[in-house]
């Protein structure tokens, strides 16, 4: 029976004393190890002094499909493959995905060895609610694309954690200060867990205007999730006039009007009976 598989193998942020044991042991038995970079690979096999005995492969964006069928065939044939991207956990904004899904397809096991993840440091160490977030990964590159993802996230209440290019930051911050409010409470953490790790925290507007100054390094952003008033205000909820108009639109639904009153109530926050008094002190003469 085949015992090949492939093994994600998260690798340290920056500080190779962050190894776990397991890495260690995963890199100096592996048959074939796929790194995103092959260079910096190496260099953390020396740092944690162990030779890699394995074949060593390539296993970056553009190869990333070819390079996924013969990592899995490699695996079919009883070969464990160990894949690490340039720091934390493979296929989080990295190569692996396509990998993964294919070894799930063909039937060859997948398992994980867990470690660094630059999204949990981040958020750890952020200030901002840690009890639900999500993930954004690289806001788009071109400006009418970015607006378009940030307002659909000016409603997202959770805590948001993204990922940006030092040169990209300055711009990303301005165009959240401009889609989420300059007041958003946020945070940037730059080299996370190297010597000169920065965690500067603030609303978005101050972010902004400090990144303009140029930062270097890893950078990963954490952003505070729209408060309820935040998103009444953007639901046009905030006041009675919205709650009317809420009650109107949901009747021309099919909604009666008890039901759309609890409705709108529900969603703006506020008691059912004030919202059933706007109602009736906006009430039409033909109503």
């Amino acid at each position: 029976m085949s015992t090949g598989r492939i093994v994600l193998a998260a690798t340290p942020l920056g500080n190779p004393a962050d190894a776990s044991a397991r890495l260690i042991e995963a890199l100096s038995t592996a048959d074939v190890v796929a790194a995103e970079d092959t260079r910096r690979l190496r260099r953390l096999a020396a740092d944690l002094a162990v030779t890699l005995p394995g074949r060593i492969v390539s296993f970056y964006d553009a190869v990333e499909r070819e390079r996924s069928e013969e990592l899995v065939a490699h695996a079919e044939q009883g070969a464990v493959v160990v894949v690490v991207s340039d720091a934390g956990m493979p296929t989080v904004s990295d190569p692996g995905y396509r990998l993964v899904t294919l070894a799930i397809d063909r039937g060859v096991p997948v398992t994980v060895l867990p470690g660094p993840s630059a999204v949990l440091a981040a958020l750890a160490v952020s200030g901002l609610a840690v009890d639900r977030f999500c993930f954004e990964g690289f806001l788009p590159r071109k400006a009418g694309e970015r607006a378009t993802r940030i307002a659909d996230l000016s409603d997202e209440p959770r805590t948001m954690v993204f990922f940006e290019a030092p040169h990209r930051l300055a711009v990303m911050l301005e165009a959240l200060a401009m889609g989420l409010g300059d007041g958003r409470s946020a945070a940037v953490c730059r080299e996370l867990t190297k010597t000169y790790e920065e965690v500067r925290r603030g609303p978005l507007g101050e972010l902004a205007a400090w990144a303009r100054e140029g930062v270097r390094g890893e950078v990963t952003v954490v952003v505070a999730g729209a408060s309820d008033d935040e998103r009444r205000a953007s639901a046009g909820l905030s006041n009675e006039e919205g709650w009317v108009a809420a009650v109107r639109a949901d009747e021309e639904t099919g909604l009666d009007r008890r039901s759309a009153i609890a409705e709108v109530a529900k969603r703006a926050g506020v008691p059912r009976r004030e919202v059933y008094d706007a109602v009736i002190r906006a009430k039409r003469p033909e109503e």
